[in-house]
């Protein structure tokens, strides 16, 4: 076990989560799955990333009541994309997790980072929305990514910070909470996985209140940059260390 890579992935997860209310396996995996089994990596992030998020949930209820519709419209297709990616999970190899990780880094990181100024559909997208939603639950079941392509589309919406999180929050509470339950029931929590899920999450909770608190004080441009510059350079360390292992 590489307890200094163990620490700042369970870390790097929980203040990312706290700052954006999503984002844990996309920071976590770059540290852990250079020296963990994929399976038990997701095991132990979807706990995290499920339990930080109640944290995230309180400071943006109000927008969460405000706009439910617009939640359950990412929320409801999600639920069935669950069990079809940890189906997808069983049969994935490490390495192919790994670029694949690493590729949605680079691209969510490099698309935006080029762009001067965020695109913004303001028109109603109901088809994408569900389309999204589903796509999330897919990828929160296979590799803890539920936020990836949420997190995507959101960020083009013209909506405050608030209101983004309004949906990004709640939505990968909801579909970790559920792939986690499913991973029970599946047998991936045994002694070592549980063991190392007490470890961690201790420390994912604490840098979760970090994040929170840095999340109050930032600006929605420079929440959202700082945001995506972490992501491109997360991203471009994984893929460089799986092409040069």
């Amino acid at each position: 076990m590489n307890w200094p890579l163990f620490v700042a992935g369970a870390a790097a997860g929980g203040f990312i989560n706290g700052l954006a209310g999503f984002g844990t396996a996309l920071f976590a995996l770059g540290f852990w799955l250079q020296f963990m089994p994929a399976e038990q990596a997701v095991a132990i992030i979807v706990v995290l990333s499920t339990v930080t998020g109640l944290q995230g949930l309180w400071i943006v209820r109000q927008a969460i009541f405000d706009n439910p519709r617009r939640l359950a419209r990412f929320l409801v297709p999600a639920i069935p994309g669950i069990p079809l990616g940890i189906m997808i999970l069983s049969s994935i190899q490490p390495e192919a997790l790994k670029m694949v990780v690493a590729i949605m880094l680079l691209v969510y990181g490099g698309y935006f980072s080029l762009r001067r100024k965020l695109p913004k559909f303001e028109r109603p997208t109901p088809l994408t929305d569900i389309a999204v939603g589903f796509l999330g639950g897919v990828l929160g079941g296979a590799a803890s990514l539920s936020g990836a392509l949420p997190t995507m589309w959101c960020s083009v919406r013209p909506w405050p910070k608030a209101e983004t999180r309004a949906v990004l929050q709640p939505f990968n509470v909801v579909v970790l909470g559920l792939a986690c339950i499913m991973l029970l029931f599946a047998g991936k929590y045994d002694a070592q996985t549980m063991w190392l899920l007490a470890i961690s999450l201790p420390i994912a909770l604490v840098a979760a209140q970090i994040g929170i608190a840095v999340f109050r004080r930032l600006k929605d441009d420079t929440f959202r940059r700082l945001l995506i510059t972490m992501t491109f350079l997360s991203g471009a360390a994984l893929m460089a260390r799986e092409l040069l292992a």
